[in-house]
């Protein structure tokens, strides 16, 4: 068994600022599925929204992430978070994240930071660096922890399960836990999560990782879509997890289409950021006519449910496979130097975005809801937290303002850590047994795992996208109920892969999402349902909560 003070699965944002945060007061151990800087954060583009301008005010990004949010924000916590972000970016400076400027208007003020606008903000205040935000807050800050001895990063290990007082007592019983439902019981005050299952990838074992205190920063779920922005990676993992050890998640029927994913055979979810639109770009149908005007006053820069909803109507009217984003009216050496990764991609598929349209579709993008968090990324289990976008704090409602999930992350992370080291829990006073392979043999038919991931995504496509029915919902409910009876026994048949892992979190997390779509009766933000046109004010500031019976 290993045994640590701090143990953080996920190498993003999120997990990296807690662990710097806690590594003076303990050992810690950040546990990633692939290499070290391979996250979501790692592929963000567009950049960190907070207020640092004199032209803009905290009053000002309250209300605009209020409005995006259609009325589920929970505003005490978007006020904190807000207020909190000016002092964590001046953190992230000192580390030596490197910000993109711009020539200052005085003499006295040669540099100033060069402030991006994106769908839903009234004002410039988007942070970034260039086109690859999320590549330079990586790099900033593995660097800051290559410097802390007490940190420890192990690549390649894929954390299984929670380990919680509760499960230790189930399985030391012989009690099954009961299968995924809707559930609505409290989480019992004796339970406490004491470390995590984890397989190294290349041994093949599943090792012990023990701690008082796990803090999950794994990220979303965009490849439980058959088209995504998302890296490999995301797989809902964390969100998985939680639910399986008796966490409350919330509010999983808000799963944010990016508007704008590079359409291209050869293209593997490539995202053309919002900043582009937020520079000047303009939606087109492939006939060339703009169609924002008629859907919002903002256009092409309205939010991103009405953004992805007039694109997904504008393709079914005309039965076009993409729109067009075209930016060509702007001068070519300001588009190569804004966008220089988005402006060589592009080139790389032939497409020269200085000179012609970029095609665009609609993709999975963003988890807004996640395991139910306070503002501290405290979980219902003692012990266990959660930042980032496996989290639901109350911030982005029924759909996330763009650039405010970093902001997010940076600020959950330094409360967390504050809470953790203000109050730091106890260990588990019981003994924690290995993990049990039994009997199980190889996998040998792998065909049946890569047809059942599959079948996941593109019925969570075709059911379960950016407009919903309650025949598709009710249609994806039954199969995936089916998937997961098949997934049950693989499982539980064989060594355990990490492709068979995410298979199972997938269909939990596919699982989860219809389950949530289905409890809410209208029509808010993310959630579009034809059966219920409208909002219902009625659930307005209510959250869908799920609960895993008999845990």
């Amino acid at each position: 068994m290993k045994e640590f003070d701090f143990l953080v699965l996920g190498s993003g944002i999120a997990g990296l600022s807690f662990a710097l945060k806690v590594a003076s007061q303990g050992r810690v151990a950040i546990i990633t599925k692939k290499d070290r800087a391979e996250s979501n954060t790692n592929y963000a583009q567009g950049g960190i929204a907070a207020v640092t301008s004199r032209e803009d005010s905290f009053e000002m990004h309250v209300r605009d992430t209020l409005e995006a949010g259609a009325g589920l924000c929970k505003e005490p916590v978007v006020r904190q978070i807000i207020e909190e972000g000016p002092a964590r970016i001046a953190e992230l400076i000192e580390l030596g994240m490197k910000f993109s400027e711009r020539e200052a208007q005085s003499a006295n003020t040669p540099h100033e930071l060069d402030l991006g606008k994106e769908g839903g903000h009234s004002k410039r205040r988007i942070l970034h660096a260039k086109d690859v935000t999320g590549r330079e807050i990586e790099r900033a800050l593995l660097a800051a922890i290559a410097r802390q001895p007490h940190i420890e990063i192990f690549e390649n290990h894929f954390a299984i399960d929670l380990i919680t007082a509760q499960k230790l007592e189930q399985n030391r019983k012989g009690v099954a836990p009961a299968g995924a439902v809707s559930g609505k019981g409290e989480m019992p005050s004796s339970n406490r999560c004491a470390g995590v299952y984890v397989l190294d990838k290349k041994s093949g074992r599943v090792e012990t990782f023990a701690a008082p205190v796990t803090l999950l920063a794994t990220g979303g779920c965009g490849k439980v879509y058959l088209y995504t922005t998302n890296p490999d990676i995301a797989t809902g993992d964390g969100v998985a997890m939680a639910y399986r050890a008796g966490a409350a998640v919330a509010d999983m029927e808000f799963i944010q289409f990016h508007p704008t994913c590079l359409y291209h055979p050869k293209a593997k979810s490539f995202l053309i950021s919002e900043a582009v639109r937020g520079e000047g770009g303009i939606l087109k149908s492939t006939a060339g006519v703009e169609f924002m005007n008629g859907a919002h006053p903002l256009a092409s820069l309205a939010p991103r449910d009405i953004v992805a909803r007039a694109i997904d109507g504008e393709m079914k009217r005309s039965g076009a496979d993409c729109v067009w984003l075209d930016i060509t009216h702007k001068p070519a050496r300001f588009l190569i130097e804004r966008f220089p990764n988005i402006y060589h991609t592009c080139l790389a598929y032939g497409i020269d975005m200085t000179k012609e349209p970029i095609p665009v579709v609609p993709a999975a993008h963003y988890q807004c809801g996640g395991v139910r968090t306070n503002v501290d990324g405290e979980t219902e289990i003692p012990g266990l937290y959660a930042v980032g976008e496996v989290a639901c704090t109350g911030l982005h409602g029924a759909n996330r303002l763009a650039s405010n999930s970093l902001l997010e992350a940076l600020v959950c992370a330094h409360r967390a850590a504050d809470r953790v080291l203000a109050t730091p829990p106890a260990l588990h006073a019981g003994t924690i047994p290995p993990w049990q392979s039994g009997q199980a043999n190889n996998a040998d038919e792998l065909v049946v795992v890569s047809h059942n991931w599959d079948e996941i995504r593109r019925l969570m496509w075709d059911y379960v996208g950016i407009v919903r029915t309650n025949k598709r919902l009710q249609r994806a409910r039954k199969r995936i109920a089916n998937l997961q009876e098949e997934i049950q026994e693989y499982y539980w048949d064989f060594i355990v892969t990490s492709d068979l892992l995410e298979l199972r979190n997938i269909a939990t997390v596919a699982e989860l999402i219809v389950e949530s779509a289905l409890q809410r009766p209208e029509s808010r933000g993310l959630n579009y349902n034809l059966d219920y046109p409208e909002a219902n004010p009625a659930w307005a500031q209510r959250d869908t909560l799920l609960r895993k019976p008999g845990i």
